[in-house]
């Protein structure tokens, strides 16, 4: 195999070709979350609700569990948000 067709071969091989396994929804509804983990990373699909910040990798900012609310835009589009419900402290 020359230089050229090994290129292309691992260019195929992390390229468009294969999805890509890191861009996914990291968590489900109910589950529970510690500070600062990853809950979506690389999906547009979902937003950054309460208790949760970030655009492209959207993190907990507290220690809780997760739970999914739809709203719809005054344009009629419906999105989904990832929220974090604070566990209750009995400090």
């Amino acid at each position: 195999m020359n230089k050229r067709n090994t290129l292309e071969v691992l260019k195929m091989a992390g390229g468009k070709a294969t999805a890509k396994k890191d861009e996914r929804l990291k968590v489900s509804q109910g589950q529970p979350v510690t500070t600062g983990k990853i809950l979506s990373r690389g999906i547009n699909t979902f937003k950054a609700g309460i208790n949760a910040q970030g655009l492209g990798a959207i993190h907990a900012l507290c220690n809780g569990t997760v739970y999914f609310t739809k709203k719809k835009t005054p344009h009629g589009k419906v999105r989904t948000y990832i929220n974090v419900k604070p566990a209750s402290s009995t400090a």
